[in-house]
């Protein structure tokens, strides 16, 4: 086989995944979302989680999309894992429709009707509100211009010179004993996980069972190696997210295996039956005309009618499979509430925008709450008398101030690889929110830390205890701050529309008026010997320090919101 038509194959392969990638990514921004919410309200029962699977995989063109989403969403807490597995089944059915479309591809020259597509694609990126139709435009032609070339080369092939040699490789192939349908089983998995594309490897067995340099009863072998491959790449994504998450993804996994167990049981009939629907001859000549479109309709015939048959089977049996992934996918044995790693930012392949500042939101929350945490120590470690004890809390609230400081880093690193992507003005807002919240809750974290480390240059130095009236005010002043880092979690958990920011004010102008009280009343009672000066001044860091943390978080709020006081 010549070099150049080798380079042609695979240049003709890497058209049509990168289209499959455009197309997929620009549906997923269009209607970004749209999803969320059809994947958060449809999962009510298993029949309604496997029909929002289903379309929305059917729109996306992309099962991995969407069980990337599920496993985020478990991940996030927004899916329990029961509805996260009936939508992964419908993701199953959705994704056979990519297999139609290619076999509509194989039916006539599609590349002749590409060119308007990249003419009008180009005109829609230069005029920035339609530059997404535009990007899925381009998307779909590179597509099925990489289809149509992939076609038209596996053509060549056969034709060409060296024809016997390549036919006598594939007859090799072609014996159908247990151990090469085994083989090409196992080639079909490896490719899809390496290509990280389902759709690439449909396109080969299409291309050579149309040119009937593999059987089509070898063909069925790659299409069944598909789908387990697909299910490797959450898998991979999954291993540094929560438990529930690693077992949304093997879930992913154990329902294909199962299907291609049964079905390899069942292979015979089962085929047949495709066959007979499709009114496909097996003994049928490949010059005999309609050979390739019935060919490639066999195979997307029968990779729909695997997915279709393996859920109708399996949606009544979730809860088992529940049952099975919670028993070989066991809970990290770890402490993760003093151990610094992102819950829900995951590793691995980059998601879209939308899902990635999703995720992140969902981090920004758990950094939220463990600063409020941290509050409650220094709460604690005010009152504490006992040396023992004291060292032990304030060496735990120096573990959270290191924490502190690293979730901003990850946190910030990862929002600016999602910037680097192209997106729409509401989520380059929330992307510059999400960086300010992310500073000012580090900020409140420092303040959180100078309460703690002022407190200890107390206990360390042997000073005065603060009298009655001292220990009154500061935890009145405490309960003021803790109800402000409430309300701003209130927020961070919750929709900013039913948020009442007058709240988060009002206790902001309280701490104020609080600390001044408290500032005057300092100065008269040191002058009167109540307390020493030295007391005084220590007293006072902590008031103060409490009334730049109360600013903080309305910072924070302001963030989110977005909006500022004075607009409000």
């Amino acid at each position: 086989m010549s070099i150049w038509i080798f380079f042609k194959l695979i240049g003709s392969l890497a058209l049509l995944m990168y289209g499959m990638k455009a197309m997929s990514d620009s549906l997923q921004k269009m209607a970004g979302p749209q999803l969320r919410h059809v994947l958060g309200t449809m999962t009510t029962n298993r029949f309604t989680g496997v029909l929002s699977g289903m379309f929305v995989t059917a729109a996306v063109q992309s099962s991995t999309a969407t069980t990337l989403m599920m496993v985020s969403f478990v991940n996030a807490g927004l899916l329990t894992l029961v509805q996260a597995i009936s939508v992964i089944m419908g993701a199953h059915i959705g994704t056979t429709v990519t297999a139609w479309i290619m076999s509509l591809g194989f039916s006539f020259n599609i590349t002749g009707f590409v060119y308007p597509a990249f003419f009008l694609g180009i005109i829609l990126i230069y005029m920035k509100k339609r530059r997404i139709i535009g990007d899925f435009l381009f998307g779909v032609a590179f597509f099925f211009l990489g289809l149509g070339t992939l076609k038209i080369t596996g053509n060549d092939v056969i034709t060409n010179d060296n024809a016997g040699a390549i036919s006598a490789f594939f007859e090799f192939f072609n014996d159908k004993n247990f151990w090469n349908s085994l083989f090409l089983l196992f080639i079909g998995t490896a490719l899809t996980l390496c290509l990280q594309s389902s759709a690439a490897i449909m396109a080969v067995a299409m291309v050579l069972c149309s040119t009937n340099l593999l059987l089509i009863d070898q063909g069925i072998m790659l299409v069944l190696g598909v789908n387990i491959g697909t299910t490797i790449t959450s898998n991979i994504v999954a291993m540094r997210a929560n438990t529930q998450a690693r077992r949304a993804a093997f879930a992913h996994l154990a329902i294909n295996c199962i299907g291609v167990i049964w079905v390899l049981i069942l292979l015979k009939p089962f085929f047949n039956m495709i066959c007979h629907l499709i009114g496909f001859d097996r003994n049928m000549a490949p010059s005999e005309p309609g050979f390739a479109l019935k060919t490639t309709m066999v195979l997307a015939a029968f990779h729909s009618a695997f997915n279709i048959t393996n859920t109708l089977l399996l949606i009544w049996f979730i809860p088992q499979i529940e049952k099975l992934v919670c028993r070989v996918i066991k809970p990290r044995k770890q402490d993760e509430e003093e151990d610094f790693r992102l819950h829900f930012i995951t590793s691995g392949i980059m998601k879209t925008p939308e899902l990635s500042v999703l995720e992140a939101q969902k981090e920004i929350r758990d950094f939220s709450d463990r600063i409020q945490r941290m509050f409650g120590m220094v709460q604690t470690l005010v009152t504490e008398k006992d040396d023992q004890q004291f060292n032990k809390l304030f060496s735990r609230i120096e573990k959270y101030e290191d924490i502190s400081d690293n979730m901003e880093l990850e946190i910030a690193k990862y929002l600016n690889n999602v910037s680097d992507a192209h997106l729409s003005y509401d989520t380059k807002a929330k992307i510059r929110a999400m960086l300010r919240e992310i500073s000012e809750l580090e900020s409140i974290g420092d303040s959180c830390y100078n309460i703690a480390r002022t407190i200890n240059r107390k206990f360390a130095g042997k000073e005065d205890h603060f009298n009655e009236k001292q220990y009154e005010h500061i935890h009145q002043m405490f309960t003021l701050t803790d109800s402000a880092l409430t309300q701003m979690n209130v927020l961070m958990g919750g929709r900013k529309e039913a948020f009442n920011v007058n709240r988060t004010f009002n206790i902001e102008n309280e701490i104020n008026n609080y600390r001044n009280q408290l500032k005057k009343q300092n100065i008269i009672d040191v002058n009167n010997h109540e307390y020493t000066y030295a007391v005084g001044t220590i007293y006072m860091d902590i008031i103060n320090e409490c009334e730049k943390l109360g600013d903080y978080v309305v910072n924070v709020v302001e963030a989110r919101m977005g909006q500022r006081k004075k607009d409000m």
